[in-house]
């Protein structure tokens, strides 16, 4: 079985209003994360494959997918879109969004948000 190339897109290009998925770990997520992304570490999901299909379909557009620097993020982008759903990975990842100076937040209040 052959695949289309996955789309992706760099940090920069990421519409402010685009859904944003990000796949990393919870304590990775809690250091830092894009403003408004929802967070589904990569080992959920497949079991949380329907809340992420809610997600793709309550917005017009490709549902954006991140994580550090682009691995992760493309394999969950590659299984998504394999599922018919309509997935940009994001190049560069949550390192590319925060030298871009993107919008980012941290769970911790006080807490300056960082990549980790």
């Amino acid at each position: 079985m052959t695949f289309a190339p996955l789309p992706s897109t760099p940090a920069t290009a990421v519409p402010a209003d685009a859904p944003l998925l990000d796949v990393r770990e919870p304590d990775e997520w809690a250091a830092g994360h894009a403003d408004g992304a929802t967070h589904v570490p990569m080992s959920q999901v497949v079991a949380r494959l329907e809340e992420i299909t809610g997600l793709a379909a309550r917005h017009d557009g490709p549902l954006y997918v991140i994580c550090k620097v682009g691995g992760r993020s493309a394999q969950v982008a590659q299984y998504l879109a394999q599922r018919g759903l309509d997935v940009v990975n994001v190049d560069g990842g949550m390192l590319a969004w925060e030298a871009a100076g993107r919008p980012m937040a941290a769970e911790a209040p006080g807490v300056e948000p960082h990549v980790l």
